[in-house]
């Protein structure tokens, strides 16, 4: 099976794109902290990978993808999507859990809410693995949290203090696709794979899903699975979100991306980004090219590496070099491709459409 691999980092020069709740010792009471990974190298500023996808998912709604979003409901602290991957893109590529309360009460709420007048029928538990998957973004390296203190001085009277923590940080991720898994939809009577429902199996046929029996599951046609694979891939390289936004304005697309297609879910570039003496982020030649020589058999596509210029110009400049026939990466250097990280997700998504077998 085929996965999109890939790997990016963030540049937050004074951020804080996650935030947690009070901050123990702070000098206000109203004062809000940043989410941080402590050890004893130091701190490590993260964003979670909860928020991520909430980014990714607005980031598309938003966009010219013609990307259909899932309606969400609610039942008292229950929340759940339509839970349909046939109408629902997000359904399908994000997975969805749904088990809707059986109480008598619940279902006469369900029932007079007009707002869910078109919802999918549920009569048992469906569930789906989501088939992207995103790790938390990490900082590459320990980072100072600040403690910034401010107040709230537009009214008559004593100003109203506040205090919220921000980090220079570069953070790291990494992301994958299962290729496979996009656009298939399975009636296993197993946790996580039954993804359809008796309701959900007759839409499927009524809309013409091509039944695979042996993995008992119907797929939507090539076309289909394509055209939303494509607007999740390239909404990477435009995404917007993260917390403080009016006060630190950071921008969260990828200042360097790295992907490819991939024969298998284990992830090849997972060690490619790093830091030198100075704790600056940088990407290695060295963990490239062990990577391409213990897994070459397995990169299925060409590398595309997406590297904004104006960023850490120094080291792409070496990284450029490693390209060149004297390089350390020559034996590899035409499998590889540098450019900026939206021309690299739309050379991902090219070579996708010109090898529709990936799916398979």
């Amino acid at each position: 099976m085929a996965f999109v691999t890939g790997a990016f980092v963030i540049d937050a020069p004074a951020s804080a794109l996650n935030n947690l709740g009070a901050v123990e010792g702070a000098m206000t009471d109203n004062a809000s902290g940043v989410k941080y990974i402590k050890t004893k190298e130091g701190l490590y500023p993260y964003v979670s990978a909860q928020a991520y996808r909430y980014w990714l998912r607005r980031t598309l709604e938003k966009g010219s993808w013609g990307w259909k979003a899932a309606p969400v409901y609610r039942e008292q602290k229950v929340a759940y999507t339509d839970a349909n991957p046939i109408e629902w893109w997000d359904d399908d590529l994000f997975g969805y859990m749904r088990a809707p309360s059986k109480k008598a009460s619940a279902v006469e709420a369900r029932e007079a809410d007009p707002s869910r007048a078109g919802e999918t029928p549920t009569s048992e538990t469906v569930t789906r693995v989501s088939p992207f998957r995103v790790s938390t973004l990490v900082s590459l390296a320990p980072a100072s949290i600040v403690n910034d203190f401010g107040v709230m001085a537009r009214q008559e009277g004593d100003p109203v203090p506040f205090e919220h923590q921000f980090y220079r940080a570069t953070l790291h991720a990494l992301f994958s696709l299962d290729l496979h898994a996009s656009g298939l939809f399975t009636y296993q009577d197993k946790t996580g794979y039954k993804n359809l429902d008796k309701e959900r199996v007759e839409r499927a046929k009524t809309k013409g899903l091509e039944e695979v029996t042996q993995e008992k599951a119907y797929r939507l046609a090539r076309e289909e699975r394509v055209k939303r694979i494509s607007a999740l891939l390239e909404a990477i390289a435009y995404v917007e979100g993260g917390a403080k936004q009016a006060l630190h304005y950071t921008d969260v697309t990828p200042d360097i991306v790295i992907a490819a297609v991939t024969r298998g879910g284990n992830h090849v570039f997972g060690h490619v980004f790093g830091v030198d003496s100075l704790n600056r982020p940088e990407l290695k030649l060295g963990a490239l090219k062990e990577a391409f020589s213990a897994f070459g058999q397995d990169i299925l596509s060409t590398v595309f590496v997406g590297w904004v210029e104006g960023y850490l110009d120094e080291k792409r400049a070496s990284f450029k070099t490693g390209l060149q026939e004297t390089g350390e990466l020559k034996e590899w250097k035409d499998r590889i491709v540098l450019t900026n990280p939206r021309e690299a997700m739309l050379g991902v998504v090219r070579e996708l459409k010109e090898n529709p077998g990936w799916l398979e």
